[in-house]
C-alpha cells in the first residue's frame, strides 16, 4: 500500500467520523455533563470498541479473499453503493431542520459505555466492510492491510473526538454542542465528500 492510497482512505473516512452519530453524541454528552476528562474516557472506550470491529473485519476479509476474488470484488461494489447511500442520507438530513438532541446526563464508567456504544453498533461494522475493500490490493496480505487501514481510522477517531471533548468542555454545550445550523453544515459537507469519494472509487 502506498501513501497516496492511505491518504485517500483518510480523506474518505474523515467525513464519516465528523458526521454526528451515536458515538459523537455520547462523547459530547459526557464532555458537557462532566469535563474534558469524561469526554476523553468515552473517546477511549469508543476507540476500543472499534478495535473489536477491526479484528473481526481484518480476518473476515482475509477469509473472503482466500475463498473467492469474485466475492471480494462484489463486496467492493456493494461498498461503493453503501457509501453513496450514506452520502444521500447525510444530504437528506442536512436539508431538514431539527433539534440536535444531545443528552446531558453523565454516566459512570464512560470507558465501558463508550466501548459498548461502538462495539455493538452494526453500522460501524458495515462501514468497515464498505470502505476497507476499496483500498486493499489483491497481491498483498489482506489481514495486514485491513489492520493498517483500521489503525488509521481509529487514530482519526481518537484525534477528532479528543479535540471535540476539549472544545465542548471548554466552551460549554451552547457553543461547543451540535447546534442545528452546525449539524446541517457538517452533514452537508460530509455527504458531498462521500458522493465524490464513491464516484472516484467506482471509476477504478
Amino acid at each position: 500500500m502506498n501513501n497516496h492510497a492511505l491518504g485517500l482512505f483518510a480523506l474518505t473516512v474523515l467525513p464519516l467520523i465528523c458526521a454526528p452519530g451515536p458515538d459523537m453524541l455520547f462523547i459530547i454528552s459526557q464532555a458537557v455533563s462532566g469535563s474534558a476528562v469524561a469526554g476523553l474516557r468515552a473517546t477511549l472506550g469508543v476507540c476500543a470498541g472499534y478495535v473489536v470491529h477491526s479484528l473481526l473485519v481484518a480476518f473476515g476479509l482475509a477469509a473472503v479473499i482466500a475463498a473467492s476474488p469474485l466475492i471480494f470484488e462484489s463486496l467492493r461494489w456493494a461498498g461503493v453503493l453503501y457509501l453513496a447511500y450514506l452520502a444521500l442520507q447525510l444530504l437528506r438530513s442536512a436539508v431538514k431542520p431539527r433539534a440536535a438532541g444531545v443528552p446531558k446526563e453523565q454516566v459512570a464508567h464512560q470507558f465501558g459505555k463508550g466501548f459498548l456504544t461502538a462495539a455493538l453498533n452494526p453500522k460501524g461494522m458495515m462501514i468497515y466492510f464498505a470502505i476497507l475493500p476499496q483500498f486493499m490490493q489483491h497481491d498483498q496480505p489482506a489481514a495486514r492491510q485491513a489492520l493498517v487501514l483500521s489503525a488509521i481510522f481509529i487514530g482519526l477517531c481518537a484525534l477528532v473526538y479528543s479535540v471535540l471533548s476539549a472544545v465542548v468542555a471548554t466552551t460549554g454545550s451552547k457553543a461547543g454542542g451540535l447546534g442545528d445550523r452546525r449539524r446541517r453544515c457538517v452533514e452537508g459537507i460530509s455527504g458531498g465528500v462521500l458522493i465524490a469519494a464513491a464516484a472516484k472509487l467506482a471509476s477504478h
